[in-house]
């Protein structure tokens, strides 16, 4: 009884601790982006919601897109984010009717790793905590990840992307039908979260994941495009965007400017601070052609992928949007919520192998708040604190991805023979390592990681329920 009482005293202190400061970062957030405080720096980094998003939920609100509009760059279901402060219109403004909003998204992303963690802590005593293949650092990973990315995280509409990315990853192990649903409407929302079924396991997972996120955009696109003039227009709303000044890519040309008198300059292009000048076509260019060499070394993993675990799905996805994040022209601060996002989850599966990945993204998002807002007239001229803080953060985030791509690889792809051999391990026979694509085969794990078998179902054996059932860039 004593240890029963302990265990519940426990559980209610693993929940009420991330809460509270939940609660006491939140409240600063809010205060910061309803004016009450000033933001370091001066910047208002309110303005696209006031602003930019207003005048989208006119447009959308009279039935159309806004077509002309060359900061609208977004799939269609973007706009039922956009309308959605309307709800509340009888009692907000538009702004903070957004920022509620936002707060929604935050709270349910909070929830759903607190739920992750303990889900059967208190299912009997026979199962301990740590069989249950979850942790609390991904709760604290979020809990602390939106703050350090400052005031923007409340400004932008990626914290309710993110939060469908987080369910889709969570309920991907339970429920692949409900996962792959998740994840389509997070693409028609902000593309990336497709992304997210890079890494199901081969079999009935992937078919059924797949199959429903290809329905659900389907049936969105239909439906946005037979009701909606102008709903596809977003598929050809960044071809002529150039090298932000945030990206990676463009660190070059920040160091052109500042050590070789470099004299091209920045200027408001597509809602973004863009480079413009000699070279800039080269190195847009160059980023282009490493995020086609990004998706090709995603699908060869894909086809030389063999062990799967209760994380890969996660693992992959991290890897996935970290290199395309660092190999993308645009940067903008609010995509290291992406990555916050699914760094906490793959830090709340025990199973996953990108904690280190997932940590460094956790100190670059705090260094994002640095360079933008606080000292981004740093950044726009290619000096100061701000772009020796942009510069540490971008390279942090190359890390994390060659890191990522590299734990992936080593995680799920068979030793070759003449290593195996050296090592003394052999190598899986056509049997153990899943050639056939419908038997859902995972071999030997590599040395020194613990195999959790995935079924023909996708699931997890062991688990319950069945599966199968500024800036807007």
């Amino acid at each position: 009884m004593r240890g029963e009482a302990g265990a519940g005293r426990g559980r209610r202190g693993g929940v009420a601790a991330p809460v509270a400061v939940f609660a006491v970062t939140r409240a600063v957030l809010l205060l910061y982006v309803w004016k009450v405080l000033t933001v370091p720096g001066g910047m208002d980094v309110t303005s696209d919601v006031s602003v930019i998003y207003r005048g989208w939920y006119d447009r959308l609100s009279a039935g159309t897109f806004p077509s002309g509009d060359v900061t609208w760059q977004y799939p269609p279901a973007a706009a039922l984010v956009v309308l959605a402060p309307g709800l509340l219109a009888g009692l907000l403004d538009y702004a903070s009717a957004f920022f509620v909003l936002a707060l929604a998204a935050d709270a349910a992303v909070l929830a759903m790793l607190l739920y992750a963690t303990g889900r059967r802590a208190g299912r009997g005593r026979r199962r301990a905590p740590r069989a249950e293949g979850r942790r609390p650092a991904g709760v604290w990973a979020w809990v602390a990840g939106v703050p350090l990315l400052g005031p923007t995280a409340y400004a932008r509409y990626d914290l309710m992307v993110t939060a469908l990315a987080v369910a889709a990853l969570l309920a991907a192990a339970r429920s692949p039908r409900w996962a792959g649903v998740l994840a389509g409407l997070g693409a028609m929302v902000k593309v990336w979260p497709a992304l997210l079924l890079l890494g199901t396991p081969r079999g009935r997972a992937t078919r059924t994941m797949w199959t429903w996120a290809l329905v659900t955009v389907l049936v969105l696109a239909a439906g946005f495009a037979a009701t909606m003039p102008g709903s596809l227009d977003f598929l050809t709303g960044q071809r002529d965007r150039g090298t932000e000044v945030e990206s990676v890519g463009a660190l070059a040309l920040h160091a052109a400017r500042h050590f070789a008198g470099w004299d091209g300059e920045v200027l408001l292009r597509y809602g973004s601070m863009e480079f413009v000048g000699p070279g800039v076509r080269r190195v847009t260019e160059a980023a282009v052609v490493l995020t086609g060499a990004a998706f090709g070394w995603l699908l060869l993993w894909r086809l030389r992928a063999r062990h799967w675990t209760a994380g890969t799905v996660a693992d992959a996805a991290l890897a996935a949007v970290l290199v395309f994040v660092v190999t993308s022209r645009v940067l903008s601060p609010q995509y290291l919520l992406w990555l916050v996002g699914l760094a906490a989850v793959c830090l709340t599966l025990r199973a996953g192998r990108q904690a280190l990945p997932a940590w460094l993204v956790l100190v670059a998002t705090g260094l994002t708040q640095v360079e933008f807002p606080t000292r981004f007239a740093d950044v726009v001229a290619s000096e100061g604190i701000g772009t020796l803080a942009l510069v540490v953060r971008n390279l942090l985030l190359v890390v994390a991805a060659v890191l990522a791509c590299a734990r992936l690889w080593r995680s799920t792809v068979p030793h070759p023979a003449g290593t195996v051999a050296a090592s003394g391990q052999r190598p899986p026979d056509d049997d153990e390592d899943g050639g056939d694509d419908e038997g859902g085969g995972h071999g030997k794990p590599p040395v020194g990681v613990r195999e959790q078998p995935v079924g023909e179902d996708g699931g997890v054996p062991g688990m319950r329920g069945r599966p199968g059932e500024r800036q807007l860039s």
